[in-house]
């Protein structure tokens, strides 16, 4: 039922209750967007007339009824074999639920709801239906306290005969009213014997009348008394006992007359003035007990007259002795025939008890016996077996043992009298439901439906090409299999969807290579494209296409690779000379130097590092295009020193500028060489050497016009250089001392 759509506008959700006729579940209305309870018709009913006008008669009894405690009924209708009604939906709990959890009830608790449900029972008793199941069950809690009685299953309207049925008793015998489970006529009275037990109970936390079995509990209802409920919970106040009491009589008249009496006493019970009140008392009426019957008074109309016997007497007295001895002998005659008579009766009725009469036999004890072993106990004890056996599962009997029979043990009957016996038999099992397709949550609240407990199912999961990623794609036991919902323990494997693998990566890599990786990771290799490039190698792999690494691919893709043919035919192979000297002359200094060209994308590559003493010229190789510059970066004892800029348009035409060498110190002079002071007063000569970092000629060098002077050489020749050849190699200019 779950997942099914009633009457193309309720939405079945799950299953939220059920009893012996019926199943309730919760639903949604889709056309007034509402929760609502739908009451079902069990399957193993569908067939049966009775139970079908039982569960009309419900939906007529309470579509009758319009009251705040009563659960109202919107529709009702059969879809196929199901027959359904549906009602409000009470979000809450039952008053059985709230017993079991917190009985015994404070007292003014106990009151409001035994209030609201004598409210519900006067609304029905005026509209000539009696409800004939009150009972916890029946009653529902909401959430904001309201109290509503539901269930009018086996309802019937005030004009009905009886409760019986084909000779059973219809109701709930621990609520059973006495008359109810005599099986005569019931009227609203019975309603209100029904709701002092649940009063009772709601106040105490037990039933006034427990028993083995159904028989046991409905003769306790006839016969005994039950234990007053303030010797079981001191705290009910004697007004509120009272109630109890008269409810509960069991000769009706003495009972209340009516709900809106209960009613009316039920609403004042409480108050200060009536809690103390005298607790009732009732006359008992035994028919049973010794009577006194009053003595027989004489006729005064039988005053001076005598009767026809005693006339005779005198009669006979008067009469002389001969007459008397004469009539004897006719009366003597009529005594022997009536002896002879009675004596041949006596011979009859000892010849029929001889010959006709069966003799009595005890009922053995047959329950819990097996089938074979009762057999034998009735044969033995001279009683015939009732045939065919009435077979039926009892979940407290073993298969094949015998777990009810139709007269009591020990009961006397007549020799060969029919004993009918139930066997139990195995439990019926269910059809395992088909789960595939549907999602795992979806899976078990249809196993729930069927009553398998929520801890008895577990959950797996496995790739799958066939079935969708949270889809059943497996279960144990298999669909249409029989289990046993109260004890199967139910494996359902979810689709995890088809199995990935993670995208390795390719660039840098051979043909070859990148073929051998994919295959042994379960893909295929693809085209094969090859394109230009700066950065990687001639023959390897430069890009992979559709995942990139680290992608989820499903096995058996194909995957496309493009493959470096080197650098485009644009692109421009460099040689930058690069003059390079000391900080001073004749003293290891440590170059570094950083390039930046068509291959690295704008990042630094490190060239090397040289220790010089003396002026170097260092060949940078850089690699150029159209859009793609380069750049020269020289750092001398680990500080930046300057950049070099290379265009492609320049390297192409050959006017690469040539950078000037780094300008050196002199070195410094022996203690030899040293000038002598300057006397006071007398002005320094010019020094020619230009201070480090200083462009242009020096003063006095005599150089030519549009020449640098870049350094000095260890002997102190100046070193000029000019501009570079297309080759990128320096020209030397003139030395001067």
């Amino acid at each position: 039922m779950i997942g099914h759509e009633l009457g193309g506008r309720y939405q079945v959700i799950e299953r939220i209750g059920g009893g012996g006729m019926a199943l309730v579940y919760r639903a949604h209305d889709i056309l007034l967007n509402r929760n609502v309870a739908i009451k079902v018709l069990r399957n193993q009913f569908v067939h049966d007339e009775e139970f079908i006008r039982r569960f009309r008669r419900e939906a007529q009894s309470a579509a009758s009824l319009s009251h705040p405690n009563v659960v109202s009924i919107y529709d009702v209708g059969q879809e196929d074999e199901i027959h359904y009604i549906v009602m409000e939906y009470v979000e809450g709990k039952n008053l059985n639920e709230i017993i079991k959890e917190r009985a015994p009830l404070q007292v003014d608790e106990a009151v409001r709801i035994a209030t609201q449900i004598c409210d519900a029972l006067d609304h029905a008793h005026q509209n000539q239906i009696i409800h004939r199941d009150i009972k916890p069950h029946n009653i529902l809690i909401g959430r904001n306290g309201r109290v509503k009685v539901t269930d009018f299953g086996i309802a019937r309207a005030v004009t009905s005969t009886t409760i019986t049925q084909t000779g059973s008793v219809v109701g709930s015998v621990h609520y059973f009213s006495p008359e109810h489970a005599k099986g005569v006529a019931t009227g609203e009275k019975s309603d209100l014997y029904s709701l002092g037990i649940v009063i009772y109970q709601m106040l105490t936390g037990s039933l006034p009348f427990l028993g083995e079995s159904p028989i046991s509990v409905a003769l306790k209802h006839l016969q005994e008394e039950f234990e007053e409920p303030r010797k079981l919970n001191s705290m009910i106040p004697q007004s509120v006992e009272n109630i109890i009491l008269k409810s509960m009589r069991k000769n009706p008249e003495e009972r209340y007359q009516s709900a809106k009496e209960m009613l009316q006493d039920l609403e004042t019970c409480l108050l200060p003035e009536r809690r103390s009140e005298p607790k009732l008392s009732f006359l008992e009426d035994d028919e049973d007990r010794t009577r006194v019957m009053p003595a027989i008074k004489p006729n005064p109309r039988s005053n001076g007259l005598r009767s026809r016997g005693e006339d005779r007497m005198i009669r006979e007295e008067d009469t002389p002795s001969g007459k008397k001895r004469k009539d004897w002998g006719r009366p003597a005659l009529w005594i022997g025939l009536t002896l002879l008579l009675l004596i041949a009766m006596a011979g009859v009725v000892w010849y029929v008890n001889a010959k006709l009469v069966v003799p009595e036999v005890t009922v053995p004890k047959l329950v819990s016996l097996s089938l074979e072993d009762a057999k034998a106990k009735l044969s033995e004890a001279g009683l015939v077996l009732e045939e065919p056996v009435t077979t039926q599962y009892n979940p407290n009997y073993a298969e094949g043992i015998v777990f009810e029979q139709s007269k009591e043990p020990d009961t006397t009957v007549k020799e060969g009298t029919t004993i009918a016996l139930k066997v139990s038999i195995a439990k019926p099992l269910q059809q395992m439901p088909d789960l595939s397709g549907m999602t795992y949550d979806d899976a078990v609240k249809a196993l729930m439906a069927q009553g398998v407990e929520q801890s008895r199912i577990t959950q797996d999961s496995e790739f799958s090409k066939e079935v969708q990623e949270g889809e059943v794609l497996r279960q144990n036991p298999i669909s249409g299999s029989q289990y046993d919902p109260d004890t199967a323990a139910i494996s359902i494997t979810v689709s995890k969807g088809q199995e990935s693998i993670t995208m390795p990566d390719l660039t840098g890599l051979t043909e070859s290579d990148a073929k051998a990786k994919l295959e042994e990771l379960g893909l295929e290799l693809g085209d094969v494209k090859t394109e230009a490039s700066f950065s990687v190698e001639k023959g390897k792999i430069t890009k992979q296409w559709p995942y990139e690494k680290g992608a989820a691919a499903l096995p058996g893709e194909k995957i496309t690779i493009y493959i470096s043919d080197g650098y485009p035919p644009e692109a421009l192979e460099y040689t930058f000379n690069l003059p390079v000297s000391p900080v001073q002359e004749g003293k290891k200094t440590k170059i570094r130097i950083e390039f930046v060209d068509a291959r690295n994308n704008g990042e630094k590559q490190d060239w090397g590092t040289r220790t010089i003493s003396r002026t170097q010229v260092l060949s940078v190789n850089l690699i150029l295009a159209p859009n793609k510059e380069g750049a020269v970066m020289v750092y001398r004892d680990g500080e930046f020193f300057d950049t070099y800029s290379v265009s492609y348009i320049d390297a192409k035409n050959g006017t690469v500028p040539i950078p000037e060498p780094s300008p050196v110190n002199p070195p410094s002079p022996s203690p030899a060489e040293t000038p002598a002071e300057t006397p006071a007063g007398t002005e320094p000569s010019a020094d020619p050497v230009t201070a480090p970092g200083t462009e242009g000629t020096p003063p006095d060098t005599g150089g030519e016009q549009g020449v640098n002077q870049t350094g000095y050489s260890a002997s102190g020749t100046q070193i000029i250089s000019g501009q570079g050849d297309a080759s990128g190699h320096k020209k030397k200019g003139k030395d001067k001392k």
